[in-house]
């Protein structure tokens, strides 16, 4: 319990522990341009620690810095010839790594940390601030206004009643969710993850929605056939069941794991001033109506919301 204690209240969950006893933790992912992923590998064992180990010219593992392992790689999978890209299309390393040096200014690369200690959050600003010294940005070609801020957020229980309370938290708040990510500037609106259908959205608010798993996961890939979503719940629900995420959705990219992929916020590394805290306070907004299923029913009815949910 000691972990719990030295918890800040401003980083803690209202459910800090999983089903299990042991501690949450939450890994993140953060886009950024401007430093190939060698470079990026290079700079961080150099800050951090730890030793580089090369999966393709694309894709580095920096095992065993002061933040556990860490990946860096160019975020298309046509450029990891070692990777199921289940697509039917398949590059020899040569060409693979050939396209990865042509689209290096215009793809971007992507931080992926373990998971990580909800305490230690604060450290990932540390990596980003490396980053930025060595020449990493949130800008390049022009097609891209915002890079992705993806937090991956181990749930206090796998069950569906607890994946159900967080998708229907997530729904009530999604809007104003939108509204503080991007400050109202509309040019960075439109590049973020499209909202739920409104169909789905008024079926999973019902109050008596809760479904058991399969019908959960059913209706999730009949209403959202896509990663493209602010919650992004097919990893999560291609870990519970892959066969079932699978046969519908047999050619996208899911990563299976036990955790809710969070895609709403923004990276702006470029930013000296930028942290990855205040989209982590945003969330856990979300823990908190999550945990209590009669707010969420009130909130459901049309009860009123904080102005900023970082409170």
């Amino acid at each position: 319990m000691h972990d719990i204690v030295r918890l800040p209240d401003m980083l803690r969950p209202p459910v800090p522990l999983r089903a299990d006893g042991s501690l949450r933790q939450v890994g993140i992912e953060i886009e950024f341009l401007g430093l190939s992923a060698r470079s990026s590998a290079d700079v961080l064992a150099r800050g951090l620690g730890g030793s580089i180990a090369m999966e393709d010219p694309h894709a580095f593992r920096i095992l065993g810095t002061a933040l556990g392992d860490i990946a860096v790689e160019t975020d298309l999978r046509h450029v990891h010839p070692g990777r199921d890209s289940r697509v039917g299309v398949s590059l020899n390393r040569h060409v693979a790594a050939w396209l990865g040096r042509l689209l290096s200014p215009f793809v971007p690369r992507e931080l992926i940390t373990a998971p990580l200690p909800i305490a230690r959050l604060p450290e990932v600003d540390g990596i980003v601030s490396l980053l930025r010294t060595a020449g990493a940005r949130d800008k390049g070609a022009a097609f891209y206004d915002s890079l992705g801020l993806h937090f991956n957020i181990d749930p206090p229980s796998l069950d569906p009643a607890t994946v159900t309370a967080f998708l229907k938290a997530f729904l009530l708040v999604e809007d104003r969710l939108r509204r503080e990510v991007t400050g109202g500037r509309r040019h960075l609106a439109r590049v973020l993850p499209p909202d739920y259908p409104q169909a789905y959205r008024q079926c999973v608010l019902a109050p008596d929605y809760w479904p058991d798993q399969a019908t959960l996961i059913a209706d999730y890939l009949a209403a959202n056939p896509t990663r493209n979503r602010g919650l992004d719940l097919l990893p999560l629900f291609a870990y519970l069941n892959e066969e079932q995420v699978r046969s519908a959705l047999p050619h996208e990219k899911i990563g299976p794991r036990p955790a809710l992929h969070y895609r709403l916020p923004q990276a702006h590394v470029s930013d000296p001033g930028w942290s990855i805290l205040p989209d982590w306070e945003r969330w856990l907004f979300i823990e908190r109506l999550a945990a209590t299923p009669d707010e969420l029913h009130g909130q459901g009815s049309g009860g009123a919301l904080p102005m900023d949910l970082r409170v």
